[in-house]
């Protein structure tokens, strides 16, 4: 199949190929800052309806003072630990491990219980 512009000389192939891509680029230059100031903080995501429900029986377990939500995937590697996805809504149970560890904290969430690491967690 034959290129849209094969036929041109090459000079002039090239500066439709730099027009083009210095188009693309401030498309994409626009659409970032679009992007930036329409989305709301990386983190908070709208909760669907069964996260909610979540939050509301936690909230009244634990009070809303105690939520936290999670920065970024955790993926648990020992036994208690939990394994959660960015976004989701944990209560604190207590600030530190069985040993005393306050980088693990002990979360309800929402049912499972178990450890997190504490830099993933930011108030809710």
């Amino acid at each position: 199949p034959q290129m849209p512009h094969g036929h041109m000389p090459l000079p002039s192939f090239w500066k439709v190929v730099e027009d083009t891509l210095q188009h693309s680029s401030a498309q994409l230059r626009t659409f970032r800052q679009t992007f930036e100031t329409v989305t709301p903080s990386p983190v908070t995501q709208p909760l669907n309806p069964a996260e909610e429900r979540k939050v509301l029986s936690l909230v009244s377990k634990h009070g809303s003072d105690k939520l936290y939500q999670v920065t970024s995937n955790i993926s648990g590697s020992k036994d208690l630990d939990l394994t959660l996805l960015r976004g989701q809504i944990v209560a604190l149970l207590q600030s530190a491990d069985t040993k005393g560890n306050t980088n693990r904290w002990l979360v309800d969430a929402g049912g499972p219980r178990g450890f997190v690491p504490a830099a993933k967690l930011q108030p809710y």
